[in-house]
């Protein structure tokens, strides 16, 4: 029988990856869109559109795209600036700006 000289990882994290989210979870955690089967619809309808492309719910959000939501009257640009795993009440709007 061999030794093991080290520990085998079971899994294996990927730091960069933290740095993306699913469109429609993310519009749910910063509290763009208040739920997140709402924001899938939205997407599905063609109402979001991210970098001047509609978008799908499956989109990976990065730092520094620009979503368009165009949900009832007005129409909301944001700038991502945090891509975050969770966000309180208090912090959610930290993680974009609004452009227009």
């Amino acid at each position: 029988m061999q030794e093991q000289t080290g520990v085998i990882p079971v899994c294996s994290f990927d730091s960069e990856r933290k740095s993306f989210m699913r469109l429609d979870k993310y519009l749910k955690i910063t509290r763009l869109i208040k739920r997140r089967t709402v924001a899938n619809e939205a997407c599905d309808a063609g109402k979001i559109v991210v970098n001047g492309n509609v978008a799908r719910a499956s989109y990976d959000v990065k730092v520094g795209d620009v979503i368009e939501i165009n949900l009832g009257q007005k129409p909301l640009k944001v700038k991502v600036l945090n891509v975050t795993e969770y966000a309180t009440k208090e912090n959610a709007a930290d993680n974009y700006t609004v452009i227009e």
